[in-house]
């Protein structure tokens, strides 16, 4: 027969039998192995040097896709035509030590870096190297899913469920990646528990704490970061590595390019007068175009700093993304449409998916302006209020 992923996935081993083995039409010596408990194994047979027929396993179906596995089978073909053997070099790889947990950390970190933002790579190195140290010296192909059990438990212990949950899902992504490397057949982190359910938060600033945040902000880069949230409603990572190549202050607009927005699409920020006086105080550092910070992307050291604001403030229990929401929130309460606020948060859901987002970007840029000015001025009459 001729492979498919769902002719393999209807495979079943004849009654009485341990297992059946199907070939590929296409490719000839490619096939697959069907136990009679239900597992698949793609499988490659082929002749040695010496003419005796050899077998050898190439992965788990469920873990290795059709055409991947495909691909896999014609390299060993390939190399078999020109002498190799396969299952000898199997055998001898066997022999070789497995690496450890900790041995691969560095070399997954190294894989993060430039495919992950800053912030998570340095989350995913806290993690592995401290919440999984205990893994440190296991084989890696030897951590199980009751392992896994264990750690989450100790995490949800020590730091609770929420912590627990982002533990698992950098543990998950470590394991996916050893499984596209090739070193592990399997992630042990799926089929796991999760610690607790995602929960979404609700925090929205009250007016009074929206002012004594506001009034706590140094005249700083943080506190500059701090205050140009609260009037855009922007995330923390766009206005931490804002450029002044993104400015058009005589326009009063900040330009966001896809390549740093959450959703990867130009998002237009209209800037409110407010805005444009914090960006005027913004010190210019020569043959730099990132206004805040001294690092290649941009603001480091928001724990600490956030830490400083909540004890000048008072206000505690909140995160700089609850800004966002106290934005949205304070917008629809004066009045703004969803979809206005939809499209001053650059949300690409509800009236703005699909090709109606396309075209009503340019639409909008009057309403996100006049939705912005307003919530500015809101702000600034509770801050000079008496």
């Amino acid at each position: 027969m001729r492979f498919t992923s769902q002719s393999v996935a209807a495979l079943k081993a004849p009654t009485g039998k341990r297992y059946v083995l199907v070939f590929d039409e296409a490719t000839p010596g490619f096939g697959v192995k069907v136990s009679e408990g239900g597992s698949r194994q793609w499988v490659v047979q082929y002749r040695d040097g010496a003419g005796k027929s050899r077998r050898t396993t190439l992965g788990r179906v469920e873990v290795m896709p059709l055409p991947k596995a495909r691909d896999a089978a014609r390299d060993l073909l390939a190399r078999v035509r020109l002498g190799d053997d396969p299952r000898a070099e199997k055998t001898k790889a066997k022999t070789k030590p497995v690496e450890t947990f900790g041995e691969l950390v560095p070399r997954y970190i190294a894989h993060a870096e430039g495919r992950l933002r800053p912030r998570s790579i340095e989350a995913a190195r806290q993690h592995l190297n401290g919440h999984f140290k205990g893994l440190h010296n296991k084989p890696v192909t030897e951590v199980k899913r009751a392992d896994v059990a264990s750690q989450l438990a100790a995490i949800t212990k020590g730091s609770g469920p929420q912590a627990a949950n982002r533990a698992r899902a950098v543990l998950s992504a470590f394991f996916a990646w050893t499984v596209g490397e090739g070193i592990a057949e399997a992630n042990p982190v799926s089929g796991s528990n999760r610690p607790a359910p995602a929960k979404a938060r609700e925090r929205v600033l009250s007016a009074p704490e929206l002012v004594a945040v506001w009034k706590a902000c140094e005249d700083d880069d943080f506190g500059r970061i701090v205050r140009l949230l609260i009037l855009t409603g922007a995330r923390r990572e766009e206005v931490a590595a804002i450029a002044w190549s993104e400015l058009d202050l005589p326009a009063a607009l900040w330009a966001l390019p896809g390549a740093r927005s959450k959703n990867h699409r130009a998002h237009d920020v209209p800037l409110s007068q407010t805005a444009l006086d914090i960006l005027a105080n913004v010190p210019h550092r020569a043959g730099r175009d990132l206004l805040f910070g001294l690092r290649a992307n941009g603001f480091s050291g928001f724990s600490r700093c956030k830490a400083r604001l909540d004890t000048r403030s008072s206000v505690t229990g909140w995160t700089l993304h609850d800004l966002r929401r106290t934005a949205a929130t304070g917008m629809a309460e004066l009045g703004v449409l969803p979809h206005v606020v939809e499209a001053v948060l650059n949300h690409v859901s509800g009236h703005k998916a699909g090709v109606a987002g396309i075209y009503n970007r340019a639409s909008y840029a009057r309403e996100k302006r006049e939705a912005l000015d307003l919530w500015a001025a809101h702000v600034m009459a509770l801050i000079d209020a008496p």
